[in-house]
């Protein structure tokens, strides 16, 4: 059998990974994807964090050590024992056994921050929203489903802000795929669905080829499509933009882009076949269609597939 197929997806708390991974886990069928969260490798749990005036962003907070022996073993198709945190409680509970699927989804904090930890993916992906954007998401999960105040959750953010500085987002420069959803105003109350998204294109996987877009002027692609040429953090990069109010036809066009590069991807590309595809809640629990997240949900499975095929 073949390893199996290991993405990353790392980011600052409340930056969006686990409704990304859930989408894609959905796309690629949930019976053939492990999800791990490296959130599990800290080293104290709430308690102890307090007492030692630490936080879990913080590579000390965490054994990095034992998180990259297990992503090595994966890697290799060898099942682990993976310690289990509660983000709920803020305790650790007893670890699971777990053998890896087909394809491995790792999203976490820290699970760039090593050479050994960054030589297991085929695909890393760094989650980078504007920090009102991710203020604002982490206020909204942790005082509804971790049972916080508003006020702590701020206060919170204030103390992380140097560990986020310091060792969080400096491991945006390792990925290949930069992902930041924005909202297409200064106005951070569009939220429901309308979010526009950036993806910085690094050269260290061979992307679809989107100059299509740029083509003949194509003025109903680019009004709400966009392709150029940028760098980040340095480095020269290809950078597609869709905006949230891209029309399904404008959208159609760019899978079809994505899709012909891969005939067996044409059934994901197939919208009643993956119902969830940029599937989000709304803030009052509705569920909506977002097209940019949907884009990028098929273009990170696009080159899940396309490793599987370069490793068969």
């Amino acid at each position: 059998m073949s390893r199996p197929i290991i993405l990353g997806i790392v980011g600052d708390s409340a930056a969006g990974k686990t409704t990304l991974t859930k989408g894609i886990a959905q796309v690629l069928g949930v019976e053939n994807v492990t999800v791990i969260c490296t959130d599990d490798y800290h080293r104290y749990d709430r308690t102890s964090r307090a007492e030692l005036g630490i936080t879990a962003l913080h590579p000390d907070c965490n054994y990095l050590d034992i998180m990259q022996q297990h992503l090595s073993q994966l890697r290799m198709g060898q099942p682990i024992l993976k310690p289990i945190y509660s983000h709920k409680t803020g305790t650790f509970e007893a670890p699971e056994y777990i053998k890896p699927s087909k394809f491995v989804i790792i999203e976490g904090l820290l699970g760039y921050s090593t050479r050994g930890a960054r030589d297991c993916y085929d695909i890393k992906v760094y989650l980078a929203p504007p920090e009102q954007l991710r203020a604002k998401w982490k206020v909204k999960r942790d005082t509804q489903k971790r049972g916080y105040s508003e006020e702590q959750v701020l206060q919170e953010l204030e103390k992380r802000e140097p560990d986020s500085e310091a060792y969080i987002r400096p491991q945006r420069k390792w990925s290949d795929i930069v992902v930041s959803f924005y909202p297409p105003s200064s106005e951070l109350e569009e939220a429901n669905g309308n979010l526009n998204v950036r993806l910085v294109l690094r050269p260290t996987i061979p992307h679809p080829d989107f100059t299509e877009i740029l083509a003949s002027g194509n003025g109903n692609l680019s009004s709400a499509i966009r392709l150029e040429l940028d760098r980040d953090m340095g480095k020269p990069v290809d950078v597609l933009e869709v905006d949230g109010h891209a029309t399904l036809e404008q959208v159609n066009k760019l899978e079809q882009i994505i899709c012909s590069d891969m005939p067996h991807l044409k059934s994901i590309c197939d919208r009643e076949a993956n119902p969830e595809l940029g599937k989000i809640s709304g803030t009052t629990g509705e569920t909506l269609q977002s097209y940019p997240l949907a884009l990028t949900q098929l273009l990170i499975t696009y080159h899940i597939l396309k490793a599987t095929q370069i490793h068969l």
